[in-house]
């Protein structure tokens, strides 16, 4: 079973443990609503508790893999990617988007991309996980 297989299969149980084996220590995430990355594996596991929580009907529906540039210091260097193909909705919104996962040389995810569309489902997307970080207390009330 590949990484993202085990990814996914991660994500559709809602196992926050099993994600975070996934990831390395130094994980960045760069979401589609802010411009600098989630970084460490605390951070970025404490945004996927938000997101599991704020998606409605969330569902892969399709994979790719291949490889990538990643943002790791190594943007000449192509490393092993796969990328997610994800619907879901939030907050009535419906949203199509890409998980694309960057791995490292032992298989374990250490980058993420996620991009979203449209620009609605973005902006509702972005509130909604606000919220959810700042309940959570992972980043201070704006």
């Amino acid at each position: 079973m590949t990484t993202a297989d085990r990814f996914r299969s991660a994500v559709d149980s809602r196992d926050l443990t099993a994600i975070g084996e996934l990831f390395t220590e130094d994980v960045r995430l760069y979401s589609p609503v802010k411009f600098t990355p989630f970084e460490g594996r605390p951070m970025v596991l404490g945004l996927f508790g938000v997101l599991l929580r704020t998606f409605e009907d969330f569902r892969y529906v399709g994979r790719l893999d291949g490889a990538a540039e990643s943002g790791a210091g190594r943007e000449d260097t192509e490393s092993p990617a796969a990328v997610l193909v994800f619907r879901a909705t939030v907050n009535g919104k419906q949203i199509h988007g890409i998980d694309l996962l960057h791995l490292d040389a032992d298989g374990r995810i250490e980058e993420i991309t996620v991009m979203v569309r449209p620009q609605s489902a973005v902006m509702a997307l972005g509130e909604a996980v606000l919220a959810g970080l700042v309940a959570d207390g992972l980043v201070p009330a704006p």
